[in-house]
């Protein structure tokens, strides 16, 4: 009897977070694997149309765009992200005075809505009355205001807002685990006569091999999927030069005025794009895995 009212409390604590996981993940992906066979807008009747949603995604030229423009979106902020959060983690890992408030202070972006970031940063970055375009006019740096958010500079721009919203997160992760490394293995080094630079290619890179794979797998995932800032930064535009993937979903889903390729609402070629997109951010991560992987046997 004790053990059976136990197992109900289990249950009852588990209650809540399995019916939200029901809700708001398994039966939202049923749904979707289940219209992306249909052509449905969201009202109406659901006409079946078997493989042709597929079809139609082999041939849609701005989706494939936006996957060509995430590839580039998730390795700027790859590349910018993971090695300044790293040498931040080492710098905030030694004794000195502020350095609480420091972290704090890089890690405080994490925290901030994505929306209310990208909005803070439109004002900065507006090409016509943009606090950063009075700035250098005013020092004298630039001649005219540097459309920021225009063609040529739009991606880089939303590359590095995206990486200064990252930072703070993997540098608290590689602080965990530099936090690990033992500190007698420094001081054996020193012995020996190791400068920092070979302490920090000889120890810490390797010490800190397991937590670099994870940050790595977990910024690749994000990067792929990140869209919030994007859309309110730019919409995917000028002219789909920062359209990603996850904001060409959505605007099947939800069109914007700046979606003039969606007519009206697309749930069941949406759900198909979904799909998609789906798969090749699972490739890639796996891709990554194994290889990792395979890396790991080789040392």
């Amino acid at each position: 009897m004790i053990k059976l009212r136990r197992i109900g409390f289990s249950y009852a604590f588990l209650a809540p977070s399995l019916l939200l996981t029901v809700v708001l993940g398994i039966y939202p992906i049923g749904w979707a694997i289940r219209y992306m066979f249909f052509d449905y807008k969201g009202y109406g009747e659901a006409k079946f149309v078997g493989l042709d949603n597929f079809e139609r995604l082999y041939r849609d030229g701005p989706f494939w765009h936006s996957v060509a423009n995430t590839f580039v979106y998730a390795g700027g902020k790859l590349i910018l992200t993971i090695p300044l959060s790293l040498v931040l983690a080492v710098v905030l890992n030694r004794a000195f005075r502020g350095r609480s408030a420091l972290r704090a202070i890089y890690f405080m972006p994490t925290i901030i809505s994505s929306s209310v970031m990208a909005v803070v940063f439109y004002i900065l970055f507006n090409s016509y009355n943009g606090i950063l375009n009075q700035y250098l006019l005013k020092l004298g740096l630039i001649s005219a205001p540097i459309p920021w958010l225009g063609p040529k500079h739009a991606m880089l721009t939303t590359i590095l807002i995206a990486a200064w919203g990252a930072v703070g997160n993997y540098m608290l992760l590689f602080l965990a685990g530099l936090q690990n490394i033992p500190r007698d293995v420094y001081e054996s080094s020193s012995l020996d006569g190791a400068n920092r630079w070979q302490q920090f290619r000889y120890l810490t890179l390797p010490m800190l091999g397991p937590v670099l794979q994870i940050v790595v797998m977990l910024a690749i995932i994000n990067a792929l999927k990140g869209y919030e800032s994007i859309m309110v930064l730019t919409d995917g535009g000028p002219i789909g030069k920062t359209e990603v993937m996850y904001l060409y979903v959505y605007k099947l889903f939800f069109p914007t005025p700046s979606a003039s390729y969606v007519p009206d609402q697309q749930f069941g070629y949406g759900s198909a794009v979904g799909f998609a997109t789906a798969v090749i951010v699972g490739v890639v991560t796996l891709g990554y895995h194994l290889l990792s992987r395979r890396l790991n046997r080789l040392q």
